[in-house]
């Protein structure tokens, strides 16, 4: 009988060390996707050709879906995974804070797709598109505006599309990185994924913009790329009343 017990309670402990191995394995492939969108990132922003400088400057938000690749689409579950990030205080004219993981969702990325991973980088114009990302899942085109971002250097901020754009994309495939148009397409907040990454159930609002998390390790390398690379909001002051 002793030993019966002492079998059962080994049987236990390895149990629950299995469930915990299984829940860090999940914790390390979030914060590998975190790190990986600050990798993309600063990728692309070496690319002579790149994100146009004063479009990032004027972004209250990014958004890095890093890897996404076809052979993960299936009918009706088209889906990439990154993270979003946005600058702090109350009109957005703070330091970038706490990243958040999110989701994109829809067929038309399966039609952007080629047979490699392909990154997208989504810039938030306004506060107005800002907030409506974080508080709810929106449709690009039509909860939120959205246009293919121009870019390079030359790229001018004042054009027509961008100025009434709520949201600029862009993907970067087999090299190239270009403007990508990605309407019809879902963001929303991936919560599953925030809960493993921070440990408790946070939404993306309390995430980005409530203070309720600190940067984890693995995000460190996205917000310290965008504040190296951006570190003042130069939109129109009245536009972030």
């Amino acid at each position: 009988m002793r030993s019966m017990r002492m079998k059962n309670g080994i049987g236990l402990v390895v149990m629950a060390g299995l469930a915990c191995a299984s829940g860090a394995e999940k914790n390390v492939k979030e914060a590998e996707r975190l790190e990986q969108c600050g990798q993309v990132l600063e990728e692309i922003l070496n690319i002579p050709d790149n994100l146009p400088g004063d479009l990032l400057d004027r972004a209250e938000c990014v958004i890095v879906f890093p890897s996404v690749k076809k052979l993960a689409f299936g009918v009706g579950a088209s889906y990439g995974r990154g993270a979003i990030v946005c600058r702090s205080g109350a009109h957005f004219t703070g330091a970038w804070g706490t990243p958040a993981m999110f989701a994109l969702e829809g067929a038309n990325i399966g039609f952007q797709l080629g047979g490699e991973a392909t990154d997208f980088v989504l810039l938030v114009m306004n506060p107005k598109g800002a907030e409506s990302v974080l508080k709810s899942k929106v449709k690009l085109g039509g909860d939120a505006s959205a246009a293919a971002g121009p870019k390079g250097r030359t790229a001018a901020a004042d054009t027509d599309i961008v100025m009434k754009a709520e949201i600029l994309t862009y993907s970067r495939s087999r090299g190239l990185f270009a403007g990508v148009s990605l309407e019809g397409s879902t963001l929303r907040q991936d919560n599953g994924a925030n809960e493993k990454l921070f440990g408790r159930k946070l939404t993306a609002q309390e995430i980005v913009r409530g203070g309720r998390a600190g940067t984890p390790a693995s995000g460190q390398k996205l917000v310290s790329v965008l504040r190296r690379k951006s570190p003042r909001n130069l939109s129109d002051k009245k536009s972030l009343q």
